[in-house]
């Protein structure tokens, strides 16, 4: 990725830092655009958006649980012995398939009361859950636009070689209903990244690695799936134009926001895991990686 596109990027100071997070207060009832507005929600999503106007974002991005359901087991590569880092984190256990859709049909549908008439919505997943997820948007009455592959350049390995490696995720992206026709597709900036000349819907890009990663204290990763910033990249500037307001829900690290802000977006991020929320301010206040 270009960085030296995102000539926008400053350093974030204090006074702004400061006012980058809302703690969201269970007394309120609703709140006005302008009191969210490029700010970090510390919140339950499913709460905190129902606090939020309707019809007022241009562009929603989700990167919800994935409900990957691994063995209990360590799971060590193959030749070297060592632990692999998967994803074994307490927002990603569901009890049931049943807990999940529910969970995710409760945040689609406070999702769609909030999106402009013309707005869209992607949502990434991995095999374990697209499925389940464009379902459950089908049923809500979303309009699927197209299914967008990234294909992993770095991808983990299968260290057990029982089955192929899994090097993509699949991001669904759509409109509140099939009959919403002016979305935002700059045809042109698509044309960079697929397949071809055509816009094709398949990404070819690395997962997050480097100094790009968040690290904890200890130095640790510190979100298990951050999305790298090229793929929100991409996301941002085909489908939504310089001034329109972006939503992630579920922000995890702050990517989407960060990107967004980087490119003359506006952004409403929401976030529960205050490790998660520290980390955004720590983004925001650091450089754009060179």
């Amino acid at each position: 990725m270009d960085f030296g596109q995102l000539t926008s990027f400053k350093a974030y100071t204090e006074k702004a830092l400061d006012q980058l997070v809302l703690a969201d207060n269970p007394d309120v009832e609703k709140y006005s655009l302008a009191e969210v507005l490029n700010k970090v929600i510390l919140g339950n999503s499913l709460e905190v958006l129902k606090k939020l106007p309707e019809n007022s974002i241009d562009m929603v991005f989700v990167d919800p649980p994935y409900f990957l359901q691994l063995p209990k087991k360590e799971l060590r590569r193959w030749k070297v012995k060592t632990l692999v880092e998967g994803v074994d984190d307490e927002w990603d256990k569901f009890g049931s398939f049943a807990e999940y859709d529910e969970f995710i049909s409760r945040l689609l549908t406070e999702i769609k009361r909030v999106m402009k008439p013309s707005a869209t919505i992607w949502v990434i997943a991995t095999y374990h859950s697209i499925f389940r997820i464009g379902k459950i948007m089908q049923d809500l009455g979303y309009w699927i636009l197209n299914d967008v592959i990234w294909v992993k350049t770095n991808p983990m390995p299968n260290w057990l070689g029982v089955r192929f490696t899994n090097a993509t995720e699949t991001l669904i992206w759509a409109v509140k209903d099939r009959k919403v026709k002016k979305y935002v597709f700059n045809k042109e900036l698509a044309k960079e990244f697929g397949i071809g000349k055509v816009a094709a819907n398949v990404w070819v890009l690395p997962i997050c690695t480097g100094a790009e990663r968040l690290k904890d204290d200890s130095g640790k990763k510190l979100h298990s799936t951050q999305k790298p910033l090229e793929l929100l990249r991409r996301v941002i500037i085909t489908s939504t134009r310089e001034g329109d307001i972006v939503l992630d829900p579920v922000a995890g690290v702050g990517t989407t926001g960060y990107v967004s802000w980087a490119l003359n977006r506006n952004f409403i991020m929401i976030e529960i895991n205050p490790k998660y929320v520290e980390g955004i301010k720590r983004r925001f206040q650091e450089n754009w990686p060179e």
